[in-house]
């Protein structure tokens, strides 16, 4: 009955006959655990006709699912993420019954991360973490921001997530440095490694800055900003900040687009002078018009 539940779960209609073969038993029997999972609580509806089957539909209560191992690592590390008594009473009766296997897969992605849970591929996610905890190295397949295909062998240590995206923080061991890798554009190779001995992690706030700042964007800016250097770096924590003197800083900041450098801007309250990109200077003047506009629209008002 519990496998036929299983396939009764997956977007799709069963037959009687498909549904008997599957499970090697017969129609009668089929019909006999369906009406039995009726009586539980599932709402298994049935379709009459040649094209018609047994399909599990939505009821009026939740009755008990059946989920794969990635299924229930992704609710689990998801509810961990909330501060509401509601989520943490949901994930205490989810790790209550899940296998020792996959607590210690949870176990890893909470210990490894850093952050708040964002979509990445649960197989990704628990390959590199599961790599972090072990101190093995980690070979994978990486595309870069141009699409073209690199293979790197890293030390990881911590998967992040910040503006939106998850990252790997790691030693490469090619280039002897620590660099940062979107996560998204991994593709584990198995095994893993040999075992490394940690190394002393950078800070984790200050790297990703320098990281992000300077990394392979479609666009980046480097900017003169009239402010002290530490109250710009606490306005736009994801740029790189450098200290021109006491009340004048420069500001590097990438993006995927122009519009996202130019918030970073706004977000400064500060005067400040920028040279390019270009897509950037044209999209602050058309921002600087329609803003005046606004201006000249309440002033009229």
């Amino acid at each position: 009955m519990l496998k036929l539940l299983s396939l009764l779960q997956t977007p799709r209609d069963w037959t009687g006959p498909e549904l008997a073969e599957r499970l090697g038993v017969t129609t009668r029997t089929v019909r006999n655990d369906v009406e039995r999972l009726r009586n539980l609580g599932y709402p298994v509806h049935a379709t009459p006709g040649v094209a018609g089957g047994y399909k599990l539909g939505a009821g009026a209560s939740l009755p008990p699912l059946l989920l794969d191992d990635d299924e229930a690592v992704a609710i689990a590390l998801s509810l961990s993420t909330q501060d509401s008594e509601t989520a943490q009473r949901a994930l205490k009766k989810l790790e209550q019954v899940l296998p020792s296997r996959l607590r210690h897969r949870l176990a890893a992605v909470q210990d490894y991360t850093v952050g708040t849970a964002a979509q990445l591929d649960p197989e990704i996610a628990t390959a590199i973490v599961t790599a972090c905890r072990a101190k093995e190295r980690l070979r994978f397949d990486y595309v870069k921001f141009g699409g073209e295909e690199d293979r790197r062998e890293v030390e990881p240590y911590r998967l992040v997530h910040t503006r939106g995206r998850w990252y790997l923080v790691a030693w490469d061991v090619a280039r002897r440095d620590w660099r940062t890798f979107r996560a998204d554009r991994i593709t584990p190779r198995i095994p893993t490694g040999p075992r490394f001995t940690p190394r002393e992690l950078p800070d984790l706030e200050a790297h990703l800055a320098k990281g992000l700042a300077t990394a392979a964007w479609r666009f980046r800016a480097t900017v003169t900003v009239h402010a002290p250097a530490h109250e710009v770096a606490a306005k736009v924590p994801a740029a790189l900040v450098e200290a021109v003197d006491e009340v004048t800083c420069r500001m590097t900041a990438g993006s995927d687009t122009p519009q996202m450098l130019a918030l970073y801007l706004g977000m400064l309250d500060s005067e400040f002078e920028v040279d390019g990109p270009a897509e950037l200077v044209a999209h602050l003047g058309k921002t600087a018009d329609r803003f005046r506009r606004a201006v000249d629209t309440a002033d009229h008002g």
